[in-house]
């Protein structure tokens, strides 16, 4: 669990181009569609994906910036897809509802929700890649998102019925930030849906799973290999 954990918080790897100074007229999404594959997911084949590959050259992205996030969101990640896999085989758990996808990444979330008949979804992500190729994942599949480039975890419990949080405990410090973002939401009223593969930092004596499957993750390095995740919710709340 300690290497998976060590390769979520990497950049992942491409064909070595080098970052190029990026200018103002810059277009991520145009350097997305054109750089990267809309392939289908493993396990939801009736969804598609923009998919980083080995001629990406998903660096350029980052341009000279060394903070630059590194792009997680073009590939797959074992929290997602075990909460996307969730919801397209549970869709009453937000259909008719207002959900939040929270860290959405490449959107995969966010677009089952919506496939499942959510009333709204709301995509966030602090990447503004991720938005990008987020929207273009929408589009693709033919659904649309409410797309929010910021960092909801130091502000009030959202407008939402349903908070649905993919892959966030990959680092002890968001961790930290993420579970006490999602307490105040459910003390609020909001249902919570957390997707993880098991990564250390996820604080399971805080959790209760209700589901588990065994789906493919990029952390594991090897193509097509699968990991156990699990789908949880939150055991207790302060307060309530």
């Amino acid at each position: 669990m300690h290497e998976k954990t060590e390769r979520m918080t990497s950049a992942p790897a491409d064909d070595g181009a080098q970052p190029q100074k990026r200018t103002s007229s810059f277009d991520a999404s145009a350097f997305i569609a054109r750089n990267l594959r809309l392939l289908p997911v493993p396990g939801l084949q009736d969804i598609q994906l923009y998919t980083a590959h080995s001629g990406s050259r998903l660096s350029r992205l980052g341009g000279t910036d060394p903070e630059a996030p590194a792009p997680y969101w073009a590939y797959g990640w074992g929290g997602g897809a075990v909460l996307a896999r969730h919801i397209a085989e549970n869709p009453h758990l937000v259909r008719g509802r207002r959900v939040l996808d929270l860290g959405t990444g490449s959107g995969i979330v966010a677009i089952i929700a919506a496939r499942a008949g959510a009333t709204s979804v709301v995509a966030a992500d602090i990447d503004e890649n991720a938005i990008a190729a987020a929207r273009l994942n929408a589009v693709a599949n033919g659904v649309e998102l409410d797309l929010i480039h910021a960092d909801l975890l130091d502000g009030p419990p959202p407008a939402v019925d349903v908070v649905l949080a993919g892959d966030l405990f990959y680092d002890e410090a968001l961790a930290k930030r993420a579970m006490a973002f999602l307490e105040t939401c459910r003390a609020a009223g909001i249902d919570v849906l957390i997707g993880d593969p098991y990564r250390v930092p996820l604080p399971t004596e805080k959790l209760r799973c209700i589901a588990e499957y065994s789906v493919p993750d990029f952390g594991l390095g090897r193509d097509g290999d699968e990991v156990r995740a699990g789908v949880f919710s939150l055991a207790t709340v302060p307060g309530l």
